[in-house]
């Protein structure tokens, strides 16, 4: 017969100290991985809107290959199989960094076609027409208003990517879920740890969500 199951509120505020320990990781991995990840986008979707086949078609790659398989895939290929190719050990924080960039820069490079073709064609030949460059017209007149479209996307996506982090777990890295099974390992608490890591991912993504929300809002102002 099971025992009487009894809830613990100490041991959600025994545990909270200790996994803000992997909230300061979640959050490192999330931003580092993102800047990589929004370098490798927007490369791959100026690429993705180029007249070059190549460029086109090597992005294209880039793209279907990262979407079409799943990241923890991903995350075990950086960690466990490229290290055998390279003959060198992987830190694990540096394949989860990595794997959070390149997965993310795979999906951040369709925001940035799509937003860079939202824009009306007619522009790049008015910037062609006052003497700019392609390269000039795409950086002044174009990149600015395609941003301000990307900004809801991209805010979607830094909310995944903070969630995938939790798939790191299975390589070691100490962010909020592996500290959480760290600390279950020693109370065998899982309810209120659990419980705790839950509120603590939906504190950080309401906390995101409301930030570009007025993020958005200053920039329609604007």
């Amino acid at each position: 017969m099971a025992g009487h199951f009894n809830f613990k509120a100490s041991v959600i505020w025994e545990s909270i100290p200790i996994l803000l320990v992997g909230i300061k990781y979640t959050i490192f991995i999330t931003i580092f991985g993102l800047v990589i990840g929004f370098c490798l986008g927007a490369v791959a979707g100026l690429a993705r809107t180029s007249r070059n086949p190549i460029f086109y078609r090597m992005a294209g790659f880039y793209i279907e290959s990262i979407r079409g398989t799943p990241l923890m895939v991903q995350v075990m290929f950086l960690y466990f199989g490229l290290p055998l190719a390279l003959n060198a050990r992987i830190p694990p924080l540096a394949a989860g960094i990595g794997a959070i960039a390149i997965n993310s820069g795979a999906y951040i490079a369709e925001i940035v076609r799509g937003s860079i073709q939202s824009i009306d064609r007619g522009q790049m030949e008015a910037g062609r027409s006052i003497g700019l460059t392609h390269v000039k017209t795409m950086l002044y007149i174009i990149w600015p208003q395609a941003f301000r479209r990307m900004i809801p996307p991209l805010g979607n996506q830094f909310i995944i990517s903070l969630k995938d982090t939790s798939l790191l777990v299975v390589i070691g890295v100490g962010e909020l879920t592996r500290t959480g099974q760290e600390i279950i390992a020693a109370n065998f608490r899982a309810f209120e740890v659990w419980l705790t890591v839950a509120v603590m991912y939906l504190v950080l993504t309401m906390t995101i969500a409301k930030v570009l929300r007025m993020l958005e809002r200053r920039l329609e102002i604007r």
